[in-house]
């Protein structure tokens, strides 16, 4: 049988996006390609592929997955259009595999597949991660920015709380950080999935409680808070009593914020309880660093 390769080449912030579409019609996955630069710049762009069968193909997956990248590049201009070509029937895991690097994030967090080799040097924090879906995996900006805030801020025997785990990896850094429980959270079912085997494949059961959920169906209180989402969903969690969850020396990290939407966001936390003490940038992308207000303790 002959495979049909699709490919685009993206920026890592719409490698999720892409991703997802593709998976929609490759039921064995989604290779994300970083090329074979282990010195690659942390925004460098990627090359998603997808392998679909000639019938998956011929039924219509190639005109549903060139309006899909359509529509995506409403949103990313930077999204081409894919590329498509026959491949014969191989091992087409071999080709893409040996092209995947591991990835360097933070000061010492590593990010490698299973299937690679690495010699870590001493202090740094490796994650056994496969590529997959990008976003969670060290791809996008919000979760460098996220990684080196877990890095400052977590300290041995702390309680973090984890909303919007996607695919573990925050909630996997603060567990080999010592913190004393974790418990990651996620309203996606397919996130909580691959989180639980990400969890697994790292030994971090004992460490880490996972659900299905979000902050309603989160109790007591923390003393570091994880939500790298969305600006809107950060927004509703602040009214919806998100200062709450933390300790009176707690803080909290909010990413997944665009730059355009840093002083609304802000504007909203300060109104429920929270204030941001500082905020940090990569490309467009932005962190915010809170503690509960003065008035919430």
């Amino acid at each position: 049988m002959e495979w049909v390769e699709v490919s685009v080449r993206v920026v890592p912030e719409a490698a999720e996006a892409v991703s997802e579409l593709l998976s929609r019609y490759a039921p064995q996955g989604v290779a994300i390609d970083l090329g074979e630069d282990e010195e690659r710049p942390p925004h460098a762009p990627v090359t998603v592929r997808a392998y679909l069968s000639e019938e998956v193909a011929a039924s219509g997956a190639r005109r549903a997955i060139e309006e899909g990248l359509w529509h995506l590049s409403q949103i990313w201009d930077v999204i081409p259009e894919p590329t498509f070509r026959t491949i014969p029937d191989q091992d087409w895991t071999a080709g893409w595999k040996s092209r995947v690097p591991t990835i360097h994030l933070g000061r010492r967090v590593v990010i490698k597949p299973s299937w690679r080799a690495y010699a870590p040097s001493e202090g740094e924090i490796v994650l056994e991660m496969d590529p997959g879906l990008a976003f969670g995996t060290g791809l996008h900006p919000t979760t460098q920015l996220c990684v080196g805030a877990v890095e400052d801020f977590v300290a041995p025997g702390d309680r973090v709380l984890d909303l919007g785990t996607g695919t573990g990896i925050l909630a996997l850094v603060a567990a080999r950080l010592e913190a004393g429980s974790i418990l990651a959270v996620d309203t996606d079912e397919n996130a909580v999935t691959a989180a639980r085997e990400n969890i697994r494949a790292n030994d971090a059961q004992d460490a880490i409680e996972l659900r299905h959920g979000s902050l309603e169906d989160v109790q007591g209180r923390y003393d570091l808070i994880l939500a790298n989402i969305l600006a809107p969903v950060i927004e509703t969690m602040a009214r919806e009593g998100l200062a709450a969850r933390l300790n009176p020396d707690g803080l909290l990290v909010a990413s997944g914020i665009l730059d355009e939407q840093v002083d609304e966001v802000t504007r909203v936390m300060s109104s429920n309880g929270l204030r941001v003490t500082e905020r940090r940038s990569s490309d467009e992308w932005a962190a915010l660093i809170a503690e509960r207000a003065r008035s919430e303790s």
